[in-house]
């Protein structure tokens, strides 16, 4: 009798789009209302609401559910909800159903059940001459449901499943389209013939961007689960990939062709942009980036690589897995593995329970440096010893020209057994036995087993191995002290004396105060008001302790507490009015209560960067995520001439490098090449790109954790780092440069090397969908609706890169407080005088264009170039003739220029500016007051030498302020009868200016003023003119200075 076959239980994921109510919608009955009701289109599933009769602000409260046909591909979906007015409520005279908005959604938007919120959205337009207003708020999230026998559909029912989705007999009257977006019956039935992509349509995935040829008969599956490779680290951020190339969402059986060519330019998507650019006059020397794309050398393979920014470096993987039948028995018995240029040793043996003693586990791999070159003449020797008597045990060779080359995606090699032989022939073959399970085979690092392999030249390996790390969800806190009532105050206080009553907030190693307490005599109450902003991070574990402080003395009296949990407080996503609760004081019988409104901010991006070095501005919530719109791809190729950053004994110095890069939550780290000045990493990494004025950010270190024992923290020191603009990127394009890695020290600036870096920004979406994100707002819409103060951002930055710097230290290998203080530019906001020149310089660069202006009009005035000046009376003559030439002519001119600096436009991403920096040529002492910790830490005559300094700095700058003052107050005074006989001669020259310009017609007064000002040098008197030589005689304010 045969058991059948058991199915697991099946699961059909259902999405609820609840439709909860409209604001301030438009009007379009004809008699001043409107009469709404919503549709909603998903995965060819239409459902619609019932109508509100004549309401401009309806609520429905309705849910409308759809089943996902591929839950796989759900990210992938569109979600398209419309507002119409229905015409069977108007005056019967409408043939259609006016079309009040809609809101376009993506898979990427919905939650899972049980995160859900209410937002609101702001409803779209379909056309450009359509007239839209107001908001609807939608609650969307999904959720598994188990389908049982009995309600799983029929065959039949996908068939019915058209004339379900008809609305019901009721409405049948009711258009829920506009005329003119209903499709014919025959488009309709051809609809899912247009889903399928064309011949030759460019296929988009994470991490790859291809033109998929013709016809494709032969298919791979590209693999499902997460990589392993450390050269290609794919971490799915939320939401996941939503890169569209035509409107309709890739299909889930998509597949890879065998035979492709992968190359950086995608034909139909390209986009060549250049953009006006400083050009220095003189090169940066040996600290500007340089193009090494000719210099990529490596072993040519057949095989074509997706991954193909970095170059292939070859291993020799050998993965132990046991043994059986050993004799004599060990306990812990080990392996060798020796080829004629390496050598490693595996850890002691394991045993599962219930094992006989001659069995022994390992389950370890090891990746040896490759060479092609010693392959006839190189052998593998595998052997077994005893770890107590160091007694040999047995061995296997294999011959290196035998072992074959595995290259993903391969299925990964199945071990093998293989017999144990002694060391000579002519040993006694009866003290060798049993047989070793193993698997040996010649792969890159793209290899699955290459992240956990040991490797020859890493012997630490918990600390020296390649990672991605994800930065923890932040969240801002926001605690409204409102007031307090029935606080036990000290009834002794002196006559006249108000009690002074703060209000202290802490969460975690965060702590704030509100102001003194304003007091209503009549109710005995305290009152604030007063908003107070915290940094939460996920998961929500921690507690808000809330005290009550009498602060009428010197020593603070606790009047009460308050512990509430992060997890029980509500979480929003927009502007919508928050509830405010009383809430016990705790400490005593009956201390008073305080009310307070509490309420995480999902609407706001908390900032960990420096604003203009953010790689990231989406808000914490993910309901208001937009689609991703391409992919950066990043290949850390290796270093040159590294400096030596520890010694290593005898005189010599010793360098063991790695690669940190941060984008986004993402952060990668490459493996640790040990003892090396030339480190070679070839890892390549990719991030979803949400907003390409972004940056992304490429550290070096020094590794020193790896040779700390666990109770010693020792910090790893930095190396250098690069930023590299993702919007300086053109599309599909790779560049492959060199990077100089600059270190400021206290005794100046610093080469320590270079890494050479392959970056591409994969950019498939259309030009206009890519363009759309340059006009919207560069902060999510909480930052303009309740913006926060300049301080304020900075302390809660602050607070946020120390969480995600302890986060990141929890990790295994972790990163360090430093690196990630450095990786995110923590000291960024600190006081340093090179600073402020290299500011003071860009300012000089920037207004640089209206000096050269300045100058070219004194060159014509003074006529140097007699035919430019006669040219240029022709130009002023015709436009003052045709007035109506003079916009476009400028707008032509600002065409012509970035046209002629197209020719000078980048040619590579720009990397660390020294000279702009003010770093080649700093002053010593200035650069030891900018490493100077706060507060200061220097003897007191420095510190007043530096005071003293910044005084005189200071007292320029007042004297520039002074100066702008003054012209702004002579401006006034040209009206303000300050001086009267200066007011009465300024009324009358502009009286005379008014009749002689009604007089005369505007064109030759122009023509006479302008021929005036060109004229030549011999008819100018070379003093001030009358009209600058009374405006330096009014009266400014200065006088009454004290």
């Amino acid at each position: 009798m045969t058991t059948p076959f058991q199915q697991p239980p099946q699961t059909v994921r259902r999405l609820v789009v609840e439709v909860i109510d409209a604001r301030n919608l438009l009007p379009k009955d004809g008699q001043g209302s409107s009469s709404p009701y919503v549709v909603a289109d998903f995965d060819g599933q239409r459902k619609r609401t019932n109508t509100r009769f004549k309401e401009l602000n309806p609520v429905w409260n309705e849910p409308l559910d759809f089943i996902v046909s591929d839950p796989d591909n759900m990210d992938f979906e569109e979600l398209e909800v419309e507002v119409y007015n229905d015409k069977k409520f108007g005056n019967g005279s409408g043939r259609k159903n006016h079309f009040l908005g809609r809101v376009k959604l993506y898979g990427t938007q919905f939650s899972r059940r049980g995160e859900e919120a209410l937002v609101y959205y702001t409803l779209e337009k379909r056309s450009v001459f359509s007239w839209i207003r107001g908001e609807i708020g939608l609650r969307i999230y999904y959720y598994d449901e188990m389908l049982v026998e009995d309600d799983k559909p029929p065959p039949q029912q996908q068939e019915e499943q058209p004339e379900q989705n008809k609305p019901p007999p009721g409405a049948a009257d009711d258009e829920m389209l506009v005329e003119d977006d209903k499709p014919p019956p025959q488009q309709q039935e051809e609809q899912p013939e247009q889903n399928k992509p064309p011949p030759g349509a460019a296929v988009v995935e994470e991490g790859r961007v291809f033109e998929a040829p013709g016809p494709m008969e032969q298919c791979i599956p590209l693999p499902t689960g997460p990589p392993h490779s450390p050269r290609v680290v794919v971490v799915e951020e939320s939401p996941p990939p939503v890169v569209h190339v035509s409107q309709d969402p890739p299909l889930p059986g998509m597949c890879e062709p065998p035979e492709m060519q992968f190359h950086p330019e995608v034909r139909k998507m390209q986009a060549n942009r250049g953009e006006r650019v400083k050009i220095f006059k003189r090169p940066n020397g040996d600290y500007s980036p340089k193009d090494i794309s000719g210099k990529k050398t490596g072993a040519e393979s057949e095989r074509v690589h997706p991954f193909d920014l970095v170059e292939p470096m070859q291993y020799l993987f050998v993965r132990i897995v046991k043994a059986r039948g050993l004799a004599p028995p060990s306990e812990s018995p080990f392996v060798k593995v020796r080829t004629s240029s390496h050598f490693v040793r595996s850890k002691p043996a394991s045993y599962r329970p219930n094992e006989p003693a001659d069995s022994p586990e390992w389950n370890q791999v090891f990746a040896l440096g490759y060479n092609k070159t010693d392959v006839n003449s190189a052998t593998l020797e595998i052997s077994v010893w005893d770890s107590p008597t160091e007694n040999f045990l047995g061995g296997v060779c294999f011959d290196l020209s035998d072992v074959p080359v595995r290259d993903p995606p391969d299925s990964p090699l199945a071990p093998q057994w293989y017999r144990l032989e002694g060391v000579t022939a002519d040993q006694n073959p009866g003290r060798v036995a049993g047989d070793i399970q193993l698997s040996v085979w010649i792969g890159t690092q793209s290899d699955d087993a290459f992240p956990e392999a040991w490797s020859s030249d890493a012997p630490y390996v918990a600390h020296t191995r390649s990672k991605v790390y994800q930065s923890p969800k932040l969240w801002y806190l926001r605690v409204t002290v409102v007031e307090a009532q029935d606080l036990n105050i000290a009834p002794n206080l002196p006559p006249l004396t108000a009690p002074e009553v703060r209000v202290k907030v802490q969460l975690g190693f965060q702590s704030q105060r509100t102001r003194r307490g304003s007091m209503n005599h009549r109710s005995l109450s305290f009152h604030w008001n007063e908003d107070l902003l915290f940094v939460a991070g996920e998961p929500l574990e921690d507690s808000v302790i809330v005290l009550l402080e009498d602060r009428t003395s010197k020593e603070a009296a606790l009047l009460g507490h308050i512990v509430i949990p992060l997890g029980s407080i509500e979480q929003r996503i927009d502007e919508r009015h928050v509830a405010a609760k009383w809430f016990p004081l705790e400490g005593g019988p009956y201390c008073g209560r305080v009310h307070l409104r509490l309420c995480l901010e999902g609407g706001y991006h908390v900032l960990d960067e420096a604003a203009h070095v953010c790689s990231d501005f989406r808000p914490t919530a993910k309901q208001l995520w937009k689609p991703a719109v391409g992919i950066l791809e990043l290949g850390i190729l290796g270093a040159r001439g590294l400096l030596p950053m520890k010694s290593k004994g005898a005189g010599k110095g010793s360098t063991d490098a790695y690669c940190v890069a941060k984008y986004g939550k993402k952060w990668v780290r490459t493996r640790t090449v040990t003892d090396s000045f030339d480190p070679r990493w070839n890892e390549q990494y990719t991030w979803q790109v949400y907003d390409p004025c972004t940056v992304l950010t490429v550290g070096v270190f020094d590794n020193w954790r790896m040779f700390a024992d666990v109770s010693e923290d020792r910090p790893d020191c930095r190396i250098g780092k690069v930023r590299i603009r993702v919007s300086t990127l053109e599309s599909n394009r790779v560049y492959t440069n060199s990077y100089p890695l600059l270190v400021l020290t206290r005794t100046g600036l610093k080469k320590m090397g270079e890494i050479e870096l392959a970056v591409r920004f994969a950019c498939p979406s259309l030009l206009p969908d890519t363009c759309s994100v340059y006009g919207q707002p560069l902060l999510p819409r909480m930052h303009y609706l309740r913006p926060l103060g300049v301080a304020q951002q900075e302390a809660l930055r602050g607070a946020a890169t120390k969480m995600v710097a302890q986060w990141l230290a929890r990790s295994e290998p972790a990163l360090g407080h430093e690196v990630v203080r450095y990786m995110l530019d923590a000291d960024s906001h600190a006081w340093s005088m090179r600073k402020s020149k290299a500011n003071w310089f860009r300012i000089v660069a920037v207004l640089a264009w209206a000096v050269g202006l300045a100058k070219w009009l004194d060159d014509i005035r003074r006529w140097k170039n007699p035919v430019t000046t006669v040219l240029l009376h022709i130009l002023y003559l015709v436009l003052v003739w045709y007035p109506d030439l003079i916009v476009p002519t400028g707008f032509l001119y600002v065409v012509l220029i970035g046209i002629w600096y197209y020719r000078f436009r980048p040619k590579i991403p720009a990397g660390m500016d020294t000279r702009l920096s003010q770093a080649e040529a700093v002053d010593p002492d200035e650069l030891d007051e900018e490493f100077d910790t706060m507060p200061s830490s220097k003897p007191p005559d420095i510190v007043r030498m530096r005071y003293d300094r910044l005084r005189m700095l200071a007292a320029r700058v007042q004297t520039v302020l002074g100066d702008f003052a003054t012209q702004g107050e002579r401006l006034q005074a040209l009206v303000s009868w300050r001086d009267p006989r200066a007011t009465k001669l300024f009324i009358g020259v502009c009286l005379a200016i008014t009749v002689t310009l009604y007089a005369m017609p505007p064109k030759m007064v122009a023509v006479a003023l302008g021929f005036y000002y060109l004229r030549h040098p011999m008819f100018r008197n070379p003093m001030p003119s009358a009209t600058l030589n009374f405006f330096r005689r009014l009266p400014s304010l200065s006088d009454r200075l004290m």
